[in-house]
């Protein structure tokens, strides 16, 4: 019998390339999350992959004998019960290496729209740019630069070394808190000439919190950042979170927002997934992307080779 794989929330076009050589059928239609066992029963898919949107729980997995492999495009696998999965002998596979440069890239764009009021400057020029040209200049002239910034990052693993390597290129100040990295070497790739290595070792969360002029949080998942860990940030933080919804507290940064504490926020993940709450979303201190973080062509096709290559080591091994 032929081999199936759903990819319900896609796969790059070199991915599913890979896995047609290989015999194995590749069907892209989205399935409803209702749909999702009816669907796999009826076509025999031997394996499935997910983004963040599908959710794969234990009722899918004790309903869906046939499944051999689980394949998450991307780092994070809450929206999968791993544990449970790999029990019944499915296997469960994601790319965590894949998207690591491109979200430390959009947490990047996220701290420059912030310093450099580029969000607001880019909604009033087309509707005042021609009348009130030097009144903008004026109002946006007081940005701020990265280089001598201290960058905290929280989370200092793939994606946060990756922005760490982008803040020491940029000039900055890496300081870096993960309570299971002690110290991580980041080389620095320079045009033409080989990598600068820079050892960055860990410090405790509360003197990054302390201490940091940018956080940047690069968890799984949790509530790490809540109203007290708020309190003990520098006046005039900006906060970004390319994580996990929930990880920074968003009642808590709301009321940051509000006292000054927090200065700007940059946030590409959100608590209610697909339905964010509009009190963020409307803010003038918040910039808000809609879980971009690992959308770039480079990203999808690095994914989806991945993702073929478990796949296929999975499902064609015997």
């Amino acid at each position: 019998m032929k081999l199936k794989v759903l990819a319900n929330d896609g796969i790059d076009e070199a991915g599913k390339t890979l896995l047609e050589r290989a015999g194995i059928e590749v069907h892209t239609q989205k399935v409803k999350q209702e749909d999702l066992i009816d669907a796999i029963n009826k076509e025999g898919y031997a394996g499935l992959t997910v983004r963040s949107a599908t959710q794969v729980r234990k009722v899918l997995i004790d309903a869906c004998p046939g499944l051999k492999v689980i394949a998450r495009g991307g780092v994070g696998m809450d929206n999968i019960d791993v544990v449970y999965a790999e029990e019944k002998g499915i296997k469960v596979i994601n790319t965590p290496a894949a998207s690591s440069n491109s979200v430390a890239e959009l947490v990047l764009a996220h701290i420059i729209t912030m310093f450099r009021f580029m969000k607001e400057a880019a909604i009033s020029m087309p509707s005042t740019g021609s009348t009130e040209f030097n009144a903008l200049k004026k109002k946006f002239s007081s940005g701020l630069e990265l280089r001598g910034k201290s960058l905290g990052i929280i989370g200092f693993g793939r994606i946060g070394q990756s922005l760490g390597r982008i803040g020491l290129g940029c000039g900055m100040k890496v300081i870096a808190s993960d309570p299971y990295i002690s110290e991580a070497e980041i080389e620095v790739d320079v045009y033409q000439k080989s990598p600068i290595k820079v050892k960055i070792n860990t410090i405790p969360m509360d003197e990054l919190l302390e201490t940091s002029d940018i956080i940047s949080v690069h968890v799984p998942g949790g509530k790490l950042i809540g109203e007290a860990e708020i309190k003990k940030m520098k006046k005039g933080v900006f906060l970004v979170n390319a994580s996990r919804g929930g990880v920074i507290h968003e009642a808590a940064l709301l009321k940051g927002l509000e006292n000054g504490t927090v200065a700007m926020a940059g946030l590409d993940v959100f608590e209610n997934e697909p339905t964010p709450n509009p009190a963020l979303l409307s803010h003038p201190r918040i910039i808000a992307t809609p879980h971009i973080g690992a959308s770039t062509a480079e990203a999808q096709e690095r994914i989806g080779i991945e993702l073929a290559e478990k796949i296929i080591a999975v499902l064609k091994r015997d």
